[in-house]
């Protein structure tokens, strides 16, 4: 339960930071920070990068751990597995007493 509630926590903390990102990429940043200004451009290509590539990597991090919490859950893909292994070692079977 404290595993899947850090999950969730950790989902909340990402979807908040990623919103603000998504306003701070919007005019509203242009407005604050007056990008007409005489400010260094590659800091507003910084600023840009970063607001980019966050979201990128924490959603990565965020997968991997949802991942772990979960991943009782996903049985069904080693059921899946078994199965699908059955199924072509009777289908090889059939084949070989075909040709005998």
């Amino acid at each position: 339960v404290d595993e899947i509630k850090s999950f969730y926590g950790h989902l909340r903390a990402y979807i908040i930071i990623n919103i603000i990102l998504i306003l701070l990429q919007t005019e509203l940043v242009d407005y604050i920070l007056d990008r007409n200004a005489e400010m260094d451009p590659a800091f507003f290509e910084w600023v840009d990068l970063n607001i980019l590539i966050t979201p990128l990597l924490w959603g990565i991090g965020l997968a991997i751990h949802g991942l772990y919490v979960y991943r009782h859950k996903f049985t069904f893909l080693k059921s899946w597995e078994e199965r699908k292994i059955r199924e072509f070692m009777e289908e090889d079977e059939t084949n070989k007493n075909q040709f005998n």
